[in-house]
């Protein structure tokens, strides 16, 4: 039986859990996921957070990924850490790098057990700051000089690529190479507040050809988080990682307040499959949830399967047609077929569901026609754990209840 077959009925245990901290960050990414921005007082304390660990310990869930809103940003961040770790429960977390000083960063250097994630959207500063605000340029790029300096080696640079930033690939490999990192680089989503403006950011069909050539020759020393199969169907050479949709078999998110969500991705309530603050925990959530349960079971590919790349894409991401009012069984609204553009054209703009929750720090008026001004400029750990595989080929056939 191939390693994916035991994939898709689901694993005793999660192989990547995403655990977002908190809502709170520093920053208001325009393509940010989980709209976050301000703190929601509901969040798991200290106690609680430490309870979770114990049991990812005894569920002997290898790592745990960690993001928000802005993670650092937490009191008790740091001593979070350090408790999982001595847990034996190892900790990847994503940061804009607002808390990685020179001391930090030599105390980061010196554990095995945590990797760390410095998100940049721009190899230029014009590029990115115009999507993740001003300034973040300079203090990501002070975060990566604070690790290198500490001779904290493979850290990640998290990339997520968007129209303006497609061409910057190999200026992103260079500033990898520079400080001693390796590329992270990921799918932009119409999630959170990215659901207001994928149709500016995400990549064209011209850049998506270009993204894939652009794997094809660098993929093997770059991750992808399994975000990109949907372009597996533009050549013979598929991109590697997992041609899996992970939601609910071997991926899942708690959020800041315990909710358990089959994707990072799909923060919505139809995706919602119980809370850690309920009796049994986690535990309960993942290896009974009903949710889960049918998410495990025989999926069909829908229209899909009578497309010759169908066993290459997979249907492509349930997050992308989820938020662009697409169905499940569908195609994927960047499919490189053009499916999903005439899909698109079918559905009206006011059909696509909200995520739930908006933690931004001032109100966003629904489905906001914003432009984004943004000049396009051209141009670890001893075993390292596995790359969140949640992404490629999203619950085709599953069909939420209203």
């Amino acid at each position: 039986m191939k390693l994916v077959d035991h994939f898709q009925h689901g694993l005793d245990a999660p192989i990547c859990l995403t655990w977002e901290l908190t809502y709170a960050c520093n920053l208001s990414c325009v393509h940010c996921l989980s709209s976050s921005g301000r703190r929601d007082p509901r969040e798991l304390d200290t106690a609680e957070c430490k309870a979770v660990i114990d049991e990812l310990q005894r569920m002997q869930v290898f790592y745990v990924n960690i993001g928000g809103g802005e993670p650092t940003v937490r009191p008790d961040f740091w001593e979070l850490v350090d408790y999982a770790t001595a847990h034996q429960v190892g900790v990847k977390f994503s940061t804009n790098g607002i808390k990685i000083t020179p001391e930090r960063a030599r105390w980061l250097a010196a554990s095995d057990y945590v990797d760390v994630q410095i998100s940049l959207d721009g190899a230029t500063r014009e590029v990115n700051d115009a999507v993740r605000g001003q300034g973040s340029f300079d203090t990501a790029m002070a975060a990566m000089r604070n690790l290198a300096d500490a001779g904290f080696r493979d850290f990640k640079i998290s990339v997520v690529v968007t129209r303006q930033n497609t061409g910057q690939l190999d200026d992103f490999a260079a500033i990898a190479q520079e400080y001693g990192a390796q590329l992270r680089i990921t799918r932009l989503r119409p999630s959170g507040r990215g659901a207001d403006v994928w149709n500016e950011l995400h990549p064209t069909a011209g850049q998506q050809r270009e993204l894939y050539d652009w794997l094809v020759l660098h993929g093997e020393g770059v991750l992808t988080g399994d975000s990109f199969f949907h372009l597996n169907a533009l050549g013979s050479t598929p991109l590697p990682g997992l041609n899996l949709c992970g939601a609910g078999r071997v991926v899942c998110l708690i959020d800041p307040i315990g909710e358990v969500y089959a994707c990072p991705f799909a923060i919505h309530d139809q995706f919602l499959a119980g809370n850690v603050r309920s009796p049994g925990g986690f535990a309960e959530v993942w290896r009974n949830s009903p949710l889960f349960a049918e998410l495990r079971g025989p999926q069909t590919g829908g229209a899909c399967t009578s497309c010759s790349a169908f066993d290459s894409c997979r249907g492509g991401c349930m997050a992308a047609k989820f938020f662009t009012g697409l169905p499940l069984d569908g195609p994927d609204p960047e499919c490189v077929k053009g499916y999903g553009e005439a899909a698109l054209a079918s559905v009206g703009a006011t059909s696509a569901p909200r995520p739930t929750g908006d933690h931004s720090h001032r109100t966003r008026p629904a489905r906001a026609a914003r432009a984004v001004p943004v000049q396009i400029g051209w141009g670890a750990p001893a075993a390292t754990p596995p790359d969140r595989a949640c992404d490629a080929s999203p619950l085709a056939g599953f069909r939420p209840t209203a």
